[in-house]
């Protein structure tokens, strides 16, 4: 009874350790599958942006990656395999342009609409502004160009500098509504011209013309 009660004991503790290594297991892969170098998810489109330029200037290609959506991720597989690169090489500056800045560049009009969300990036190398979109999956935000592509993104409202540059192509003509031509100038009287195929460069502007006799009226 005693070795009975003892491999009985040792199974159940056997049991138990397996069972506690199968959880720690677990949690150890959830905690990787949802932090990027060790921190939690991006929980804004800007924090998402702020992040993705981290990993770039580490160049992190795996942390890149885990900053992008699967349909971001298949674009940049299939942009591998069209250019016969690697994975890595094709994410190594986070497909948008704004990450190839040396410093972060300022960010703007974040906008959030359920699922769906862009910020604006100031893009330094072409002096304007980028509107990135960022897709909230798998409880973080990540970079959505693969959806915007696909045409599943959904857009979370007009950018500013989208309505920035409607302003400006909208704006009022000026006053009277036409060009004011430069006036003559007071010695109108006697202007030069180019020559033309008689020879002739002076035109004389005379006010008065006199009429040939036989076509004078008769009086």
């Amino acid at each position: 009874m005693n070795y009975k009660n003892k491999v009985i004991n040792l199974f159940l503790l056997l049991t138990v350790a397996v069972f506690s290594f199968s959880c720690s297991q677990q949690a150890a892969q959830n905690s990787n599958s949802s932090s990027v170098g060790g921190g939690k998810q991006a929980q804004s489109p800007t924090e998402a942006y702020k992040m993705l330029f981290a990993a770039v200037k580490a160049k992190d290609a795996e942390k890149i990656k885990q900053m992008m959506s699967k349909n971001t991720l298949g674009l940049a597989q299939f942009n591998a395999e069209r250019q016969k690169i690697s994975l890595e090489k094709s994410v190594e500056n986070g497909l948008v342009a704004p990450t190839m800045s040396d410093a972060l560049t300022e960010i703007r009009d974040e906008r959030v609409k359920d699922n769906f969300g862009s910020v604006e990036v100031f893009n330094q190398k072409e002096n304007r502004w980028e509107d990135l979109p960022f897709l909230l999956e798998d409880g973080g935000w990540k970079l959505a160009i693969g959806d915007l592509f696909q045409g599943s993104f959904e857009s979370p409202g007009r950018s500013k500098g989208e309505i920035e540059r409607e302003a400006t192509n909208t704006l009022p003509m000026p006053t009277g509504g036409m060009t004011k031509f430069p006036e003559l100038p007071a010695n109108a009287n006697s202007m030069t011209f180019p020559a033309n195929s008689t020879g002739n460069k002076t035109m004389e502007k005379d006010k008065s013309v006199e009429v040939p006799k036989e076509d004078k009226p008769k009086k």
